[in-house]
């Protein structure tokens, strides 16, 4: 596991005023994208540990300079950490504060609420709590509709998650409806293909909770293909993201009886996650 230097998460001293290593960084905002950045970098290795620790450590800083904007991204951050490590009480206790946070910003209506409200909707439909989920992704859908600032990306998963909900409420014809919209929208975006082979699963479990595996069989069987072909593409980057969405579409395929394309998947991320 590698080690975390000073490197990773302090600001370098400022070459005019010459103040200690780090103290500048308490004196603006946290550096987001370097922070998602290494995030990236320990997920690239499935290095958890790691990653909470980077995640938290900034977490104090913006909470020693008072940057509750970076509070926000960072508590959205570690919802979605803990919902992928399957800690519910840590997921909870984050997206409490980061909805707390949307408040006390004045930041209702904005991407970043959004973007919020869909982190801790997910984690909430992982954890069981839909009636609450999908109460979140409604806030969230007016928002990433209407701005010109939110990115596509975000939109599709926002349609995709809130599919799942659904689903998981019994909504079936909403939930077909979300997906549909997150096929759309990804199938419009470049490198869209990962996400449209998670949705395009996600309605093959939807076909045979409403239907039934014998009646939806034949329906299920083509979206699975076309989910094969779009993570068999080469349009997708073999990296650390697609070894972790192979990783999570493998079991689908496998519960399915496509045990050739499951064994496959896992045969790739592995290999992905070991030169990493």
């Amino acid at each position: 596991m590698a080690m975390i230097g000073p490197e990773d998460y302090l600001e370098p001293s400022c070459l005019l005023c010459g103040e200690p290593f780090g103290e500048q960084s308490r004196l603006k905002p946290i550096p987001q994208e370097r922070i998602i950045a290494k995030v990236d970098e320990l997920m690239s290795r499935r290095d958890y540990i790691g990653a909470e620790r980077t995640l938290l450590y900034w977490l104090g800083e913006a909470d020693a300079a008072g940057d509750r904007r970076g509070e926000l991204f960072l508590r959205g951050e570690l919802v979605g950490h803990y919902r992928k490590t399957g800690e519910k009480e840590k997921a909870f206790q984050n997206a409490d504060r980061a909805l707390e946070l949307i408040g006390e910003l004045g930041f209702e209506g904005t991407v970043s609420a959004a973007t919020a409200y869909v982190n801790c909707a997910t984690a909430m439909n992982a954890f069981g709590e839909n009636e609450r989920s999908i109460e979140l992704f409604r806030k969230a859908v007016p928002i990433y509709e209407k701005s010109a600032a939110a990115r596509p990306d975000l939109l599709g998963g926002l349609y995709n998650n809130m599919g799942l909900t659904l689903a998981a409420l019994c909504r079936y014809s909403e939930s077909e409806e979300s997906y549909k919209k997150a096929l759309a929208v990804m199938g419009k975006t470049p490198g869209g293909e990962l996400e449209e082979a998670m949705t395009l699963l996600n309605l093959a479990n939807l076909v045979e909770a409403e239907s039934g595996l014998e009646s939806g069989e034949s329906r299920i069987f083509a979206l699975l293909d076309e989910a094969w072909e779009k993570l068999d593409g080469e349009k997708a980057p073999r990296d650390w993201y697609y070894a972790f969405v192979c990783e999570k579409c493998a079991p689908t395929f496998e519960y399915y009886g496509y045990f050739l394309a499951s064994a496959e998947l896992n045969r790739r991320s592995e290999e992905i996650y070991e030169r990493a």
